[in-house]
């Protein structure tokens, strides 16, 4: 199918910019919904093009195509578009880590945990002067009823 040269550089230039890209299996569609003034044929064609040359990963989902960018169509879409390497797709930027929410510790894997004390001293743990926790020793359960536990008469 032709394209144009400026509705190609529109469709790359969007791809690019987010990493992927979605088009609905609607072939008559007047236009895209992401690229309002390019058919949606031509996107599904112009993708189908990068998928065929390996630069774009295409997965097929409840009558929607979902299109990924892979690192060669990364390498190619900067070359065809003339852009520096410091410039990375939406997908490829790693997001900025929240600030620690107040009275919580990060831990060393970068999580969170919650602070000890306050209102939750004490809960689940038992202190009985010789530093164990848990429940104490004459703890035994039961279980009534029927079924897994029931007691044997």
């Amino acid at each position: 199918m032709l394209i144009s040269k400026e509705n190609r550089k529109a469709i790359y230039e969007a791809l690019f910019k987010e990493g992927v890209m979605v088009a609905e299996k609607n072939f008559n569609a007047p236009s895209h919904a992401d690229l309002p003034q390019i058919r949606n044929l031509e996107v599904i064609k112009a993708m189908q093009s990068l998928t065929s040359k390996g630069f774009v990963k295409t997965r097929f989902s409840w009558q929607w195509y979902y299109y990924t960018l892979t690192p060669e169509g990364l390498d190619y879409l900067r070359e065809y578009l003339h852009l520096p390497s410091e410039i990375v797709p939406q997908t490829h930027k790693k997001p900025a880590r929240p600030a620690a929410p107040a009275g919580r510790a990060p831990r060393g894997d970068g999580a969170y945990r919650a602070p000890r004390g306050g209102d939750r001293e004490g809960y689940r743990r038992r202190d009985d002067g010789e530093g164990k926790e848990g429940a104490s020793g004459d703890f035994r359960p039961r279980f009534g009823g029927v079924g897994r536990g029931a007691p044997l008469s």
